[in-house]
């Protein structure tokens, strides 16, 4: 297959927010780095001092213009980001938010023994941190924008051990949908990326999760798992003109695992 023509740099100009990468091997630094490679302008976050230390360099050599601490349980840190986007940019084009957490007693030891402090937690910041997140984005989007979030398989069917992650991906694939039927109007689509499983340090909380990789690859038709580039060109194809048409969609970017029973 032909790689992508980077030459192109289709995204020129372009404005993005990329919330969630933590190292080089997160898919936010994925869509990060395509991004950066078609041409946009990046804003980019780290959850804490010690996160930036990982964080700061990657920014560096992304060229982002804007590096800022963002832990988006504290509304104090979502306005300080949207403000600086809004001062030094005036505007927003794209949005890709992927972060998810729970409390690692409630995601590995099942839904029945769940705490109800973990479940809101985990919904509070898998999943409502990408409203909170849209609805400071929308008034920046002026000229339309596309937003995305990272969800999962498991939201749709049970895999073994994904647990309270499986119902908090589920409400955040419901609330994509929701946010790109009231931002239509505006011109802002809004899909939620379903990737195959990959190694990164958010999926290294899940037990047994190596069996899960060689399951995804033993399964894949495609006979192979994705990696962070393959999440990063789709949301930048899906930020193109290319994708205008497109919206509310959950898309599967997993080498064909879905589609096998």
């Amino acid at each position: 297959m032909t790689a992508p023509d980077l030459s192109l740099q289709i995204l020129k100009g372009r404005k993005a927010l990329i919330v969630g990468i933590a190292n080089e091997h997160s898919i936010a630094y994925g869509c990060a780095k395509a991004f950066h490679e078609l041409g946009a302008d990046l804003a980019i976050t780290y959850i804490n001092e010690k996160s930036r230390t990982y964080v700061e360099p990657l920014a560096r050599d992304l060229e982002s213009s804007i590096l800022m601490p963002l832990d988006v349980s504290k509304q104090q840190d979502l306005d300080a980001v949207f403000d600086r986007i809004r001062q030094e940019w005036g505007r927003l084009d794209i949005l890709v938010h992927s972060i998810a957490w729970a409390p690692k007693d409630d995601l590995q030891g099942g839904l029945l023994n769940c705490s109800a402090e973990g479940f809101t937690k985990a919904m509070e910041i898998s999943c409502f941190s990408f409203v909170q997140m849209a609805r400071l984005a929308a008034p920046l989007m002026k000229d339309g924008g596309a937003m995305f979030t990272m969800s999962y398989y498991g939201a749709n069917k049970v895999v073994p051990n994904y647990n309270v992650m499986g119902p908090v991906k589920a409400a955040l694939e419901a609330s994509a949908r929701y946010l790109a039927y009231e931002l239509g109007p505006q011109r802002i689509r809004v899909h939620a990326i379903s990737p195959g499983p990959l190694k990164t340090r958010a999926a290294s909380g899940l037990k047994d999760f190596d069996l899960l990789l060689n399951e995804a690859a033993q399964h894949a038709p495609l006979g192979e798992l994705v990696d962070i580039m393959d999440i990063g060109f789709t949301c930048a194809f899906l930020a193109t003109p290319y994708a205008r048409r497109l919206s509310g969609e959950t898309l599967y970017v997993d080498g064909g695992v879905n589609i096998m029973a």
